[in-house]
């Protein structure tokens, strides 16, 4: 999404960047992971589909994605390459309802378990709230995937679907002014021009 092309987030223990192209052989090398395609449920890309995909989140109106990267790490090398742990999305489905799906993934192993999860789709939730407008988010999680639905569900999703064809349920979350003041009180962070 071009809205988010020159926006960086900078929160307690993340900075959310822009997906950019010099991300894409790192994103491209956790996607080979069958444990990451399985919790996504995305099937495995060639380097140059990944390109392409990078091109199209960059580039189309109804997809915003932000590389997640752990503070501590950019800080002491002012590499993002270096410092990526995973990645969060916003992929708008109805444009009358401002309704997203929201999508969470923390790649790497040793990032894990720490709340990152937690602060990254915080921070995502208050900018797809305040910048790109959405009312309603919905999450579609693996089944097996129970740390994901325990989140969401602490996050006061409920679960609105459950597929078994897919082996997912969908969650959603309505956007009201009391979950708006709690999310701000969840997290501190700044919007920066990167």
């Amino acid at each position: 999404m071009k809205l988010n092309s020159n926006t960086k987030i900078v929160g307690k223990n993340l900075v959310l960047v822009p997906y950019r192209e010099y991300h894409v052989p790192r994103y491209h090398e956790w996607m080979q992971s069958v444990e990451l395609q399985k919790l996504t449920a995305s099937e495995p890309l060639t380097l140059e589909e990944e390109y392409e995909m990078q091109r199209s989140w960059r580039e189309d109106e109804d997809k915003c994605t932000f590389i997640i990267l752990d503070k501590d790490i950019y800080e002491k090398s002012n590499d993002e390459t270096d410092a990526m742990i995973g990645d969060t999305n916003i992929f708008i489905t109805d444009n009358e309802l401002a309704a997203g799906e929201i999508e969470i993934m923390i790649a790497e192993e040793s990032a894990r378990g720490k709340k990152f999860g937690w602060e990254a789709v915080i921070l995502m939730f208050l900018y797809g709230i305040k910048h790109i407008n959405i009312k309603l988010f919905e999450a579609k999680i693996s089944l097996t995937n129970t740390i994901s639905i325990k989140m969401f569900n602490k996050l006061g999703f409920q679960e609105k679907s459950v597929s078994e064809v897919f082996q997912e349920v969908t969650l959603e979350k309505k956007v009201n002014d009391e979950w708006i003041r709690w999310l701000n009180e969840q997290a501190q962070y700044e919007i920066q021009t990167c």
